[in-house]
């Protein structure tokens, strides 16, 4: 219910004019309690045209919560209207929907503060009072949109004056008619290209290049001090929770601990040239209920000046303690979206730039820009229908497609009721770890509720074959099996070989949006048919050994105990590293050699099927809340054990990975090591090498006291990939003969 007066605005249906919307979320009213205890935890969105384009902060158990936050929305068509969702916050549960309401732009009056009160309203309870929710809202129209408009309609006047004088055809239609025609020409055409300005509005500018970014904001969260105590024991599980728009990210559990220290670094994105506000809230971990509110803070990015590290010393409010933090705002990286006419590499003097700025010369300038990355969308064939529209059925679909590389996110434009769409942009990104992973995913628009999913695939950097157009088959949600289309892509990959191996010693970035992790039956016994392969293999070693020892085959007995005999008696320490050493040359010579011992794994991939067959039931299922959440504590205890069972069958895994040659640069990375191992263990003492790793542990955080705690061995192995990554990353051949369809268990073969 809009409390405004009925406004004398004229909205003509054909105006081509660009409208902005500054929207003051006040307060609520009395809204509806959805917590046990009586209380919400309120936060609202607005929507519009079914797409998200607001959303407030949480406020903590609070009926009347006061907001005072600010938007500002760019409006194609006011006769849409503003949607405005309230919900609840449930950690860990399906958010509470408290209600919603729709603010009629129309009812707006242009170039006026207006005051808006919208009560809360639920199809399913429509006699029940959910509250209120006050807005101040101001309408005004874009006059430089005007202004373009103008300046097209001139230039397509002066081209056509021009083109027709040169064709000698100017004193044939000199005429007050053909001066009419001319101008309903200009204006019909300027009209036509802002329907399509209007439909790229995700992206900036079209035939420009564009930046998406303004800069880098690094944050290492170093350690609290002195939290409060929120369990019985005297002490809290603390972890906390970072927001800068809508960008997230949460940090690891301490457990047990009033000052933990976390010393965990990440980067977000700098949108603002002012800056912007990093909302931080800290709770307290509890198996089987709500996790406790310990305190909250926030950092203005404005009174930060950049290119320079900031220590700041966060007191808590509503609580007790203090965050220590380390913020840095740096100049943004390269990420840009453009046409196809204007990319980078096909530049030479900007090419030339690139190469030199990742040239083995400038290997230690800037170490965390390992390299550049070009991603031309060119089209998309036989994609997936997903809209039914009119009285004979015609499928269509509105794609648009999604390149994602770690946090870096970016949109090409929807391109309307089209199966064969045509972006033909280009995407630039930094590399900051070439162990990465390009993700791109192809999406349905829908007006009305959350965009459809249409297909996807993954793309290791390091398997990519510069400059080659390829067509990619598109896999499914799990990267598990094709669906319906291909999308062809150009990809270029630059890149210091140095700083790439130095990288993949350093810990690995962590992606700020990852899905929950919930209990999957058939994820369960994955997880555990791939944790019993690999404890199987140690197993089978063992009973190798034994069968040696009972001279089962006298041959390998007798070459065993020889073997033993020279290697115990001649036994340096620089030998472990040797022995690894040549196991992986010998299986770079059977690859070579043609004698691949390397199996693709079916029962994985039969595994990974069962699994999606069952996510898709889940699917269904996801909005009724039934006996998995109200067993919450059971729920977490098995999907800790579903996710140790995974990280155990991944880590051997990835060892064998490591000495198969799965990918080649991290195993000759290990090549190199090893080697320089062995020669280090050959002409020194261990004693020496004792002492000073000994030294460098105990000087370390002398030496730099926020230094990030990691292990290098560890690192590296977090970039092989495991077997089911390798399942996912493999590149489906595409079938000449039909478009792919969706493979099921079922099929033969």
């Amino acid at each position: 219910t809009n409390l405004v007066e009925p406004s004398n605005a004229d909205f003509p249906s054909g105006d081509p004019r660009m409208y902005q919307l500054d929207v003051t979320l006040r307060r609520g009213q009395n809204l509806a309690a959805r917590d046990r205890g009586g209380t919400s935890d309120p936060y609202v969105k607005f929507k519009l045209g079914g797409k998200e384009v607001f959303r407030s902060k949480t406020i903590h158990k609070n009926l009347n919560p006061v907001w005072e936050e600010k938007a500002c929305i760019l409006i194609d068509n006011p006769r849409e209207p503003l949607y405005i969702k309230v919900f609840d916050y449930d950690f860990g549960l399906q958010d509470d929907f408290i209600g919603s309401a729709f603010l009629d732009l129309t009812s707006l009056e242009l170039n006026r503060q207006t005051d808006v009160t919208l009560s809360l309203k639920d199809s399913h309870y429509p006699d029940h009072d959910l509250g209120s929710i006050l807005l101040s809202v101001l309408l005004t129209p874009r006059e430089e949109q005007r202004e373009v408009v103008i300046s097209n309609i001139l230039i397509r006047v002066i081209t056509l004056v021009i083109v027709l004088w040169s064709g000698n055809l100017w004193h044939r239609v000199y005429s007050p008619s053909s001066c009419v025609l001319m101008t309903l020409f200009c204006v019909s055409s300027n009209q036509n290209h802002e329907t399509f300005q209007t439909q790229s509005l995700r992206l900036s500018d079209l035939h420009r290049k564009s930046q998406l970014w303004r800069g880098i904001v690094s944050i290492t969260l170093i350690e609290g001090r002195e939290l409060k105590a929120m369990d019985a024991n005297g002490l809290s599980d603390p972890y906390v929770k970072f927001r800068l728009g809508h960008q997230k990210y949460k940090s690891k559990i301490m457990p047990k601990t009033l000052n933990p220290q976390w010393r965990e670094q990440f980067d977000f994105h700098l949108y603002e040239e002012r800056g912007g506000i990093i909302d931080i809230t800290v709770w307290d971990k509890d198996a089987g209920k709500r996790d406790d509110f310990i305190g909250r803070c926030q950092v203005d990015l404005s009174n930060l000046s950049k290119e320079h590290t900031h220590k700041l010393e966060m007191p808590l409010e509503e609580g007790e303690g203090c965050l220590v933090l380390l913020v840095t705002l740096t100049a943004s990286a390269a990420v840009t979206i453009s046409d196809l006419s204007l990319n980078s590499l096909e530049d030479q003097k900007e090419r030339e730039e690139i190469l030199k700025r990742y040239s083995l010369m400038a290997m230690f300038h800037n170490m965390k820009d390992v390299g550049f990355l070009q991603v031309k969308v060119i089209r998309a064939e036989a994609l997936m229908a997903a809209d039914v529209t009119g009285k004979d059925s015609f499928s269509k679909s509105d794609p648009f497609c999604v390149v994602e590389l770690n946090n870096d996110r970016l949109l090409t434009h929807t391109v309307y009721k089209n199966l064969n769409p045509e972006w033909n942009k280009v995407f630039t990104f930094n590399i900051k770890d070439i162990h990465s992973v390009l993700e791109v995913t192809v999406y349905d628009e829908d007006r009305d509720r959350s965009a459809d999913f249409l297909g996807k695939v993954a793309i290791p950097l390091l398997s990519i074959q510069n400059g080659e157009q390829k067509a990619y088959v598109l896999k499914n949600k799990q990267l598990t099996g094709p669906t319906k289309g291909v999308i062809y892509l150009e990809i270029d990959v630059i890149f210091n070989a140095v700083k790439a191996s130095i990288r993949t010693l350093m810990p690995k970035e962590q992606k700020y949006i990852e899905e929950e992790n919930r209990l999957s039956k058939q994820l369960l016994v994955r997880n555990f048919i791939r944790t019993k392969r690999c404890i199987m293999v140690l197993i089978n070693a063992a009973y190798y050994i034994s069968s040696c020892f009972d001279w089962d085959s006298p041959p390998r007995s007798l070459a065993a105990f020889l073997l033993f005999l020279f290697v115990v008696w001649n036994f340096e320490l620089y030998m472990i590293p040797l022995a690894l050493l040549l196991l992986l040359a010998w299986n770079y010579f059977l690859i070579i050699s043609g004698k691949d011992n390397r199996q693709h794994d079916t029962v994985v991939e039969d595994m990974l099927e069962d699994e999606e067959e069952e996510d898709d039931r889940d699917d269904k299922d996801s909005e009724k809340k039934g006996f998995m959440n109200r067993l919450y504590a059971i729920q977490e205890v098995c999907v800790s054990v579903q996710n140790i069972l995974d990280e155990v069958a991944s880590f051997g895994e990835r060892i064998k990975n490591t000495f198969n040659w799965t990918v080649p640069f991290l195993s000759c990375l290990a090549i190199v090591a090893l080697f320089v191992f062995t020669i280090i263990l050959y002409f020194i003492p261990l004693r020496y090498i004792v002492l000073v790793w000994g030294i460098n542990k105990f000087t370390k955080k002398l030496r730099n006291p926020y230094a990030i705690d990691n292990n290098e061995l560890l690192d590296f192995l977090s970039r092989v990939p495991s077997d089911v990554q390798l399942m996912q990353y493999h590149e489906l051949k595409q079938d000449p003969s039909h478009s792919p369809s969706k493979r099921k268990k079922t099929n033969p073969g």
